[in-house]
This record gives C-alpha cells, sequence and structure tokens, in this order.
C-alpha cells in the first residue's frame, strides 16, 4: 500500500468509525480492480482510503470552506453542498503534502464522475459505490457493474451512471454537470449506451 502521510492517517483516525470501515473497504476493491485492469495499485489505494476524508463534515462547512478556498461552486452544488466534500477534501490532502494530480483528481470527483477520469480516477469511482458495506440492500445492478469492472472498466462506469442519472432524474433531484459530461464522454467514445441486461 502506498505511504500515507502522517496528517493524513491522524485525519482519517478521527472519522467516524462506520466511515473508516468503508474507506478501508474501498481501498481493498480499489486494489483488487486496479490489479485487473492494470492500473498504479498504489495510487488507487491512497486515493480509495483519502476519498471521503470530508463526508463527515456538515454540508454548511463543506460550503463554508469550498468558499474561503476559492473553489469555483456550480450552483447544483450550492444547492447539494455535500458534493463539495470531494472537492474539499482534495484541497485538504494538498494541504498534507499530496500533489499526485491522479490522486487529488480521484479524490476530488469520486462522487459526480469526470469526462477526464483517469484509470486511477475510474478505480476509485467504482469501488466506492461497490462498497456492499455502505446499501443496507445492495441493487442487483451493482454485482452486474462489479463483473464488468474487471473486464472493461468504461462500460461498467456507463452502466453505473445510466443508473445513477436515472434515479436521480426519477426523485427529482438535480444532476451535477461532470456527471452528464461523463456520461457523454463515455458514450461517444464507445458506442451506444450498454444494455446491462446482456452483460
Amino acid at each position: 500500500m502506498a505511504s500515507i502521510p502522517t496528517p493524513l492517517q491522524e485525519a482519517l483516525g478521527r472519522l467516524p468509525q462506520g466511515l473508516q470501515d468503508h474507506l478501508l473497504r474501498t481501498a481493498s476493491i480499489a486494489r483488487e480492480l486496479a490489479q485487473f485492469l492494470g492500473v498504479d495499485g498504489e495510487k488507487a489505494s491512497l486515493s480509495a482510503l483519502a476519498h471521503d476524508l470530508c463526508r463527515a463534515e456538515p454540508p454548511s462547512a463543506l460550503l463554508h470552506e469550498a468558499r474561503h478556498r476559492e473553489l469555483a461552486i456550480h450552483p447544483v452544488e450550492e444547492a447539494v453542498p455535500l458534493l463539495l466534500h470531494g472537492p474539499v477534501a482534495a484541497e485538504r490532502l494538498r494541504d498534507m503534502g499530496i500533489h499526485d494530480p491522479e490522486v487529488l483528481d480521484a479524490v476530488r470527483w469520486h462522487s459526480t464522475a469526470h469526462p477526464a477520469l483517469t484509470p486511477v480516477g475510474k478505480v476509485v469511482f467504482l469501488a466506492d459505490k461497490l462498497d456492499e458495506g455502505k446499501h443496507p440492500q445492495p441493487h442487483p445492478l451493482l454485482q452486474k457493474v462489479a463483473n464488468l469492472a474487471r473486464r472493461d472498466v468504461n462500460t461498467a462506469l456507463l452502466v453505473y451512471l445510466q443508473w445513477q442519472i436515472q434515479r436521480l432524474v426519477e426523485s427529482g433531484s438535480p444532476l451535477h454537470p461532470a456527471t452528464l459530461e461523463a456520461w457523454n464522454a463515455l458514450l461517444l467514445a464507445g458506442g451506444l449506451a450498454p444494455d446491462p441486461s446482456k452483460h
């Protein structure tokens, strides 16, 4: 596993136990996926361990810190400040001496995805979503995504994003533009939207 800077170790140790457990499970999934996909396992593991560094922060505090750091804040993030926990975490990691752009982007975009996600970012995005421990009742689609992820990370992302977008639309929730842009980029690069029933 990648060397974890002491400030990050200390910050992770202050998180609620349930969140710490999720981070450890996500890091394990990320290492496994990285091995299957030929992705840098140390970067994937470090990113996965750090991705929810700010997940326990109150939404109002996330919004305040994002403004204080002069981050670009989209109106969707103003409406749903929890979406800022990735961008704020990436900035805190930078403060801790972690400057690898792949790690920072993986943490920054793990909630929404992004059209420019690197292989490390794709692994961390999927590993986070595939942690069964965070789902009281795991959806059957997640197993299909898990199986796909070991063969074709882009198709796995498309299948997951299609499901995520549909759920958000059906619930009347706003869609982050990075999610839509990631969907479009993957779709245009790979052809028609996948039919998960065929995988």
